[in-house]
């Protein structure tokens, strides 16, 4: 329950917001009331907590975001979430881009949950990339590093797998370092390829019981194999999912889209930030929207900094490398620039003859 009384001038009024439930307020000031602080600190309106009452002071515009705010955090602990620091810096960064989608929503999106841990989006950019591969057959998740992209992806491949909606789960992975070209490297063909396909593993045993891979994998309901290994194939009634998919070639992309069979979905995710195919070699995932724009039932999902959701630091770092790229990009035009203007004139200026 809230209310609001002008106070001592136009420009400043109280609102006050009721908390009925204790352990809700508990639970909105956090230990040591850390989340209390963070929230003063984020707030434009002075916060004071009382019982279980909490009185808001400031411009009118500031208090209604502040009571935004609280009535997001109380609807996550209503619906059995424990706040965290990280949670209200994202329901924060959700409410100041002003969209449609309510942050409580968002950070309530269960996709998949084992011994329990859950796996949900955890910004606005992962639950519109997570809608899509709902609503479409072909899905693109393109962004920086610790964005999710895979991981989000395997958990709705597992997630399609346990509802019976697909038979199979295929994940893949260009195996770019050695060309798709292994037979130099030490030990059998499954010692050869695993280094590439290692963090498929590693998800994969966050989202299943362990003992379960094995007998999965030998049953053939998943599979994961290098990309060159989809050369031929039909994938009916499958959950396919391309990692690292900036390492491909305009040919192995075309390659890998064109396995798709019925009844089955297609994910690709990559970092077009981060090639390491040889120099001069174009990469697939570049060009393949231009190729593609207008195909129905095909989806790119661009993924920011913003939805990073590693240490802080790594947003940070993604943004500082976008800066020096395009710092990059704007001395080399004004080189060509420079160069161009010089051939113009006809030599250089002031030349004695």
């Amino acid at each position: 329950m809230t209310g609001t009384d002008p106070s001592n001038a136009a420009a400043r009024v109280q609102t006050k917001i009721s908390v009925s439930d204790p352990k809700i307020m508990v639970n909105l000031l956090g230990a040591k009331d850390e989340i209390l602080r963070l929230i003063e600190r984020t707030l434009t309106s002075d916060v004071h907590v009382r019982g279980n009452e909490i009185t808001l002071t400031g411009a009118p515009a500031d208090n209604a975001t502040a009571e935004r705010l609280f009535s997001e955090l109380i609807e996550l602990i209503e619906k059995g979430e424990t706040l965290s620091v990280d949670a209200v810096r994202r329901t924060v960064a959700m409410l100041e881009q002003n969209t449609a989608e309510r942050p409580a929503e968002v950070l309530t999106l269960n996709i998949l949950s084992r011994r329990g841990k859950t796996i949900r989006p955890k910004t606005l950019g992962q639950k519109r990339y997570v809608d899509a591969i709902d609503e479409n057959t072909i899905v693109f998740g393109i962004g920086p590093a610790g964005t999710g992209k895979t991981y989000l992806a395997m958990a709705k491949a597992v997630q399609a797998l346990t509802a019976k909606q697909v038979n199979r789960i295929i994940l893949t992975r260009p195996a770019v370092e050695a060309g798709e070209r292994l037979g130099f490297l030490p030990g059998t063909l499954n010692e050869k390829i695993d280094p590439y396909l290692r963090p498929l593993y590693d998800a994969l045993h966050d989202m299943l019981d362990p003992e379960s891979i094995p007998r999965l994998m030998q049953a053939g309901t998943i599979e994961v194999a290098p990309l060159a290994y989809m050369r031929g194939r039909t994938l009916n009634d499958a959950f396919i999912i391309l990692d690292e998919a900036q390492n491909t070639t305009p040919e192995q992309m075309k390659m890998f889209l064109t396995r798709l069979g019925f009844g089955a979905k297609i994910v690709v995710t990559g970092d077009v930030t981060q090639v390491d195919l040889p120099g001069g070699t174009t990469s697939g995932l570049r060009i393949v929207r231009e190729i593609l724009q207008g195909v129905d039932d095909v989806h790119f999902s661009e993924l920011t900094s913003s939805d990073v959701v590693r240490h802080r630091l790594v947003a940070e770092i993604v943004d500082a490398y976008a800066r020096y790229d395009a710092d990059l990009e704007q001395q080399a035009t004004q080189s060509v620039h420079a160069v161009q203007g010089r051939a113009a004139s006809g030599g250089r200026p002031n030349r004695r003859r």
